[in-house]
């Protein structure tokens, strides 16, 4: 139904910047909440930033809030996640998801949710 292709992952120093991509084909201009989570080797996935494109409301996990920002370009086909002020704990792969859904509400951060997913990117940050 719907293809998500996340790009934009590396090796970075702590304190440096990134910025995720996910290319999203098929339904997806239909699935107007949109997450990006991470999970490192023996961790649970964890919600890392979500945005509803209806009303534009965002979430976004306490341990990035300031330092990331969830965003679409206007064709509403790329989901992006800007990373900043990167610390060695960001490191994980990375995932994007999508869903459809309805309102204004703040999209959830619980994995659950969602339908669709990538196959992920990986970023690591050094000391």
């Amino acid at each position: 139904q719907v293809q998500l292709v996340e790009s934009g992952g590396g090796s970075v120093q702590a304190g440096g910047s990134l910025r995720l991509s996910c290319a999203a084909s098929g339904y997806a201009y239909s699935r107007d909440c949109m997450g990006w989570f991470r999970q490192a080797p023996g961790k649970e996935r964890e919600g890392v930033a979500a945005l509803n494109t209806v009303g534009g409301s965002t979430t976004y996990a306490d341990s990035v809030k300031g330092r990331f920002t969830i965003s679409q370009n206007n064709a509403k086909n790329t989901l992006y996640l800007q990373m900043n002020s990167l610390k060695p704990e960001d490191t994980a792969i990375y995932y994007c998801a999508a869903r459809g859904c309805s309102g204004g509400a703040s999209p959830p951060l619980w994995s659950i949710f969602y339908n669709d997913w990538g196959q992920g990117t990986q970023v690591t940050v050094s000391s």
